[in-house]
């Protein structure tokens, strides 16, 4: 046996208790497919913090929820135009064409950030024009930004769900996002909080390599392609696939239409807009809090470590077995537990209010989906045909996602007129007793539809059949 072959295999030992038994190759499998999911995760999450300290530092943090409205309305023709892409090329295509166009766009977006990006006071006092510039910089790398996150990694798991059975799934599907999370650990801190570490006053240095590191995708996934065996590549196929797909008609909306016409699917867009709506108010609390705090670089730094914490936190959860819910206890239990943390971190926001705890709640909250509800929600798409993989995926991950952030934004945009018209403390506890009686009935019509979700998962998996 050689060395590169007995370490494989010890790797295989210790991924056993956590994950399952794997075949060898399809070890390997998940093993380069968690190579790639580590570098879109990493980058991804390097991109998510700089985002928000960019935008915080061009334009102000008060305009977040306004930003997020704007991404809502900017991502709507980016996924009619991503589906008409769809339509034309291979998968293996457009996981070439997307990451081209993101890592050339975040390269030119280094050169703007290291001419524009300046200290809030020295941008205030610069020409109308110069601020105009800034501001509009400000909101167009927001935009951006959100919409690598959204395609992107849609595309990424359209590609995993589609070239994954369900039993493989179950098991490799966690090990690909405990991979992932290494990714999101490595490259938020060692790139994130770059700038700050080497004394700069522009994000340009990070937004450089993260450039370079989003075309490195286009080599892995060549050799991914090429070193996986076609038997490991298999699609999903029900008995009654053939007769769905002919009811699915080609065209800009059909992704939206698949999701309209399917309550599976409508459950799936419901499962993600609660849990965006709920954490979209923790999120702005936590930001808000954070940017009278600190500025600048520095901020880019501060919320690059909440990135690597929360990252962190997920992969011990993986670590420690999480997964074994999934395994043992089935979609449902997992997708059911989500509901039940987040109302107890609801009542943990309304009642105490500090940056360390909101920075601890935002960790445990985003760790948490991603270890358990995030691999849960992608086998739900296994028994679907390849349109829903691919167009209403991404229309509920994309467009749906975004909605339901500025359905939660919309709400945030309510605290500063409530602390203009009672007082910054009575305001806030408007805000906060509003936010209670909104977000508890969600999260329990949130578990109800958990159940059915994974109820139509199981029928269809065990009837060997597709449900839309």
């Amino acid at each position: 046996m050689s060395k590169d072959s007995g370490l494989l295999s010890f790797f295989q030992t210790i991924c056993r208790f956590n994950f399952g038994t794997f075949e060898r190759e399809e070890f390997k499998k998940f093993l380069r497919m968690g190579l790639i999911f580590a570098l879109i995760i990493g980058v991804y999450w390097t991109l998510r913090p700089l985002k928000d300290a960019v935008f915080i530092q061009l334009v102000s943090n008060l305009q977040l929820p306004l930003a997020k409205t704007v991404s809502v309305l900017t991502l709507l023709p980016l996924v009619m135009f991503y589906t008409k892409l769809l339509e034309k090329t291979s998968r293996e295509r457009m996981l070439v064409i997307l990451p081209t166009f993101y890592g050339i766009a975040v390269l030119v977006f280094s050169v703007l950030m290291f001419f524009v990006q300046a200290p809030a006071e020295e941008i205030a006092q610069s020409s109308f024009a110069y601020q105009m510039f800034a501001k509009t910089l400000g909101y167009v790398w927001y935009v951006f930004v959100e919409s690598f996150g959204s395609l992107v990694i849609a595309l990424f798991w359209a590609f995993a769900t589609d070239t994954t059975d369900p039993l493989s799934a179950k098991k490799g599907f966690p090990l690909v996002v405990a991979i992932g999370q290494m990714g999101g650990i490595v490259l938020p801190y060692s790139l994130g909080g770059l700038p700050h570490r080497l004394g700069l006053t522009t994000d340009a240095v990070t937004a450089a390599c993260l450039g370079g590191l989003i075309l490195l995708i286009l080599p892995l996934l060549k050799y991914f392609l090429k070193a996986t065996p076609p038997h490991l590549m298999a699609t999903f196929h029900g008995k009654n696939e053939k007769a769905e797909e002919k009811k699915q008609e080609p065209g800009f909306l059909e992704g939206l239409k698949l999701l309209l016409s399917h309550r599976y699917l409508m459950g799936i867009f419901a499962v993600n807009f609660i849990y965006e709506v709920v954490v979209t108010i923790f999120d702005f609390n936590f930001k808000l809090a954070a940017s009278t705090q600190f500025s600048g670089v520095a901020l880019s730094h501060y919320l690059s470590l909440y990135a690597s914490s929360v990252n962190i936190v997920a992969l011990a959860c993986l670590i420690l077995g999480i997964s074994n819910v999934t395994r043992f206890l089935g979609i449902g239990v997992a997708l059911g537990a989500m509901p039940i943390i987040v109302g107890l971190a609801l009542f943990g926001f309304l009642s105490l209010d500090s940056l360390a705890f909101l920075f601890a709640l935002m960790v445990g909250s985003k760790a948490i989906n991603y270890a358990l509800n995030g691999p849960a929600l992608k086998q739900l798409y296994i028994p679907t045909t390849p349109d829903v993989k691919f167009k209403a995926q991404a229309w509920i991950e994309t467009f749906g996602s975004r909605t339901s952030k500025q359905a939660g934004s919309v709400f945030n945009i309510s605290l500063a007129p409530l602390q203009k018209a009672l007082g910054a403390v009575a305001g806030r506890a408007r805000y906060l007793m509003l936010s209670g009686a909104i977000c508890f009935p969600l999260l329990a019509l949130w578990l109800v539809i958990a159940i059915y979700l994974g109820r139509s998962f199981r029928k269809a998996v065990k009837e060997k059949s597709v449900i839309c």
